[in-house]
């Protein structure tokens, strides 16, 4: 109730199993409110240029009736994932962040970790020096949850190794790993050193929604190709990954 849109009859979308949705980005429509199927189970966001989605999902299709029998075309095995990223990765970054912090999540991300090295992933972290609310925040959530020490590496340490790894697991961080500090001039965070997640091929990004961090500065990250985006609560969403990688 009170936005623009309230009472207006909508097609219903919603009460489809899967929607493909092909927009040029995650914002709001023209009244200017925030549409929940975009972090809905079972949805599909093609950001970008429609004409450049439409080519992709075209391609899919013909990649995926030239490759598989019919029995695997029809599975959603087929569907590249978040766990199935993480499944094949070698070296795996994972960033936390204050979200992780509200979510008391850092025992899921241990036993991420955990499922990850069995895998024989190398399992690295990389501590933003300002993430969280006091320095050491991070440092001190991960010690709760028994993460070793030497697997904690501060950003200096491993700002050039996120170029090397096959994928960067995001739990809660924005403004940290926000590439627009290289060039948003007049925001807060211009000028910040940041952690170069957006070099990593893949991203898998765990926060509460797609709002703008604590600085409220737009993260381009959250519409770039190779970038999964996983919304709502940190916990759920990283068992949703140990599932999808079983």
């Amino acid at each position: 109730e009170g936005p623009p849109i309230y009472g207006m009859p909508v097609l219903n979308v919603d009460q489809a199993p899967e929607v493909i949705i092909c927009n040029f980005d995650l914002k709001p429509g023209y009244a200017g409110v925030e549409n929940p199927l975009y972090s809905r189970e079972g949805v599909f966001m093609m950001l970008g240029d429609a004409k450049e989605s439409l080519a992709e999902i075209m391609k899919q299709m013909e990649t995926t009736t030239a490759t598989a029998t019919p029995a695997a075309a029809a599975s959603t095995q087929a569907q590249k994932t978040a766990g199935s990223v993480l499944r094949e990765a070698k070296r795996v970054i994972i960033v936390p962040g204050y979200g992780m912090a509200l979510a008391q999540a850092q025992h899921q991300v241990r036993q991420l970790a955990d499922k990850l090295t069995a895998n024989g992933t190398d399992v690295r972290y990389a501590i933003h020096p300002v993430a969280g609310r006091m320095p050491g925040h991070m440092n001190v959530l991960l010690c709760e949850a028994d993460v070793p020490y030497e697997l904690l590496y501060e950003m200096d340490a491993i700002n050039d190794d996120f170029a090397k790894a096959d994928a960067v697991l995001v739990i809660g961080a924005n403004d940290v790993m926000n590439p627009a500090a290289r060039d948003a001039e007049g925001t807060p965070i211009y000028g910040m050193p940041v952690l170069n997640v957006d070099q990593a091929p893949e991203v898998i990004i765990c926060n509460f929604d797609l709002k703008p961090g604590y600085a409220g500065v737009e993260n381009p990250l959250y519409s770039r190709e190779g970038v999964f985006m996983m919304l709502g609560d940190a916990k759920e969403s990283l068992t949703e990954i140990m599932k999808q990688m079983e």
